[in-house]
């Protein structure tokens, strides 16, 4: 089982979150995060004065597969998410080494 991890753009999640829906792939965690990469920040103006935006806003969202799944997520958010301009964000992939579900208590590829 692994967990993928995307930081991207807020105005692509629908994007993503429809198109994972159409992969069958369903359930996601989102978080509100702020960050920045490369090109660390920007600067703007605001009533004539200029300052310096060090964290931009992004959505860190989280989905758990099955290891064949794996892929296929990839490629997915990363498809609904390229805009081809700087900040499109990351995808990382982590290993889980295990999944419970509380109601039930089911573990592993069936709690997902």
């Amino acid at each position: 089982m692994k967990m993928v991890a995307a930081i991207i753009k807020p105005f692509k999640l629908d994007d993503i979150r429809e198109a994972l829906s159409h992969q069958d792939i369903h359930g996601m965690t989102v978080i509100e995060v702020k960050g920045f990469g490369r090109q660390k920040g920007h600067t703007e103006l605001y009533r004539g004065s200029e300052y310096v935006v060090d964290f931009l806003p992004k959505i860190k969202l989280e989905v758990a597969v099955q290891d064949d799944q794996v892929e296929k997520v990839i490629e997915t958010i990363s498809e609904a998410a390229n805009t081809g301009k700087i900040g499109d964000g990351k995808i990382f992939v982590y290993e889980l080494t295990d999944v419970i579900r509380i109601r039930t208590g089911e573990r592993g590829d069936e709690a997902i």
